[in-house]
């Protein structure tokens, strides 16, 4: 399974890459990325462990960046 979010108020180049890293080793996930001149994030990983990887995905942004806020693409 593929879902997309938008990290708005993303402003770091560095700090994209730091979350697309930290996601991409989450367990269940196949594939991560972050564009940071769209904002968006990609994740691909396991359909039934998806609401847990959002989950978590979303506190790995706070904590890299605690004023991106995450939404649905």
């Amino acid at each position: 399974m593929k879902k997309t979010v938008r990290l708005e108020g993303l402003g770091c180049a560095s700090c994209a890459a730091k979350i697309e890293n930290a996601v991409a080793k989450l367990n269940g996930v196949s594939a991560a990325s972050v564009n940071f001149v769209t904002t968006k994030m990609v994740i691909e990983g396991e359909d039934a462990r998806m609401d847990e990887i959002l989950t978590q995905a979303s506190a790995i942004v706070k904590k890299v960046e605690p004023d991106v806020v995450v939404r649905k693409a």
